[in-house]
């Protein structure tokens, strides 16, 4: 666990170590997820739409888009 410090601007300052792990440098956006008591950095990703690409493999069955037409 690594400290971070808020300056008088209110801009904090992120260790070598976890901006290495994160993959970020100067002038990099990251996505702060706040979950009440943590807060969770991301690192932004170039293109959201390749991120969550193939999210949803393996959740429905191969004949599952058969049978739902075959209801209507």
């Amino acid at each position: 666990m690594r400290e971070v410090k808020i300056s008088p601007k209110n801009q904090i300052v992120i260790s070598r170590e976890i901006r290495d792990v994160l993959g970020v440098k100067a002038g990099d956006k990251l996505l702060a997820i706040p979950r009440r008591d943590p807060v969770i950095l991301l690192r932004r990703p170039k293109s959201y739409s390749k991120a969550i690409a193939g999210i949803g493999k393996g959740l429905y069955d191969s004949d599952h888009l058969t049978q739902e037409r075959e209801s209507w």
